[in-house]
């Protein structure tokens, strides 16, 4: 059975934060056999959400009717600021990463984590310009500004915008091996691994 990797898209997600992501992972999926990932985006409702520059993405589920995922990806962008103090979806978050095998965010989607307390003790990182935010956010959790991807294990984030391909290859890296990441890697003529992931 493949993975099932749940992206979080909501009004003003920077677009690369989860296309990029979405892209490694679903290309992933699509060229390796066994069928390793089966990858699909979730919003609040079902309604059309707003990216940053306003392009228009349809949520493929809701948090009503979202599988369980077994990879959990929150990205970033300006919208995360107002779901910070938005309980459903730091309860949402909460309760579906319990069961997940890995808590995957990009940029400022570590913000949304930290609010939640799922940075506590650990190290993370995120857009260079919200720092200051994640240590806020997060103040007990070790926050990295000079590295594009801090592996906890399980927690796994991302520093802005492109670096989240590089996590995404990094996580099929660790599940499927080097070689599979770098062929896919060189399948969409991205430059992985980076010398300062």
């Amino acid at each position: 059975m493949p993975r099932k990797v749940a992206i979080f898209v909501f009004d003003e997600v920077e677009v690369l934060d989860f296309a990029g992501p979405f892209e490694v992972f679903a290309v992933t999926g699509a060229r390796v056999q066994p069928q390793p990932f089966e990858v699909f985006t979730v919003g609040r409702t079902h309604e059309p959400i707003a990216a940053r520059n306003g392009l228009s993405v349809n949520p493929a589920y809701a948090f009503s009717d979202c599988p369980q995922p077994d990879i959990l990806l929150i990205p970033g962008g300006y919208g995360t600021r107002p779901l910070m103090e938005d309980r459903p979806v730091i309860d949402w978050i909460r309760a579906t990463q319990q069961k997940a095998e890995l808590l995957l965010s990009v940029c400022t989607g570590s913000l949304l984590l930290g609010k939640a307390g799922l940075l506590d003790g650990m190290e993370a990182t995120t857009h260079h310009l919200a720092i200051a935010e994640l240590r806020k956010a997060a103040p007990n959790t070790t926050v990295h500004e000079d590295r594009r991807v801090v592996d906890n294990g399980r927690v796994v984030t991302s520093a802005g915008v492109a670096s989240g391909i590089d996590m995404s290859f990094h996580v099929v890296a660790r599940l499927l091996g080097q070689d599979t990441a770098a062929a896919m890697a060189r399948y969409i003529e991205y430059p992985w691994p980076r010398a300062n992931s």
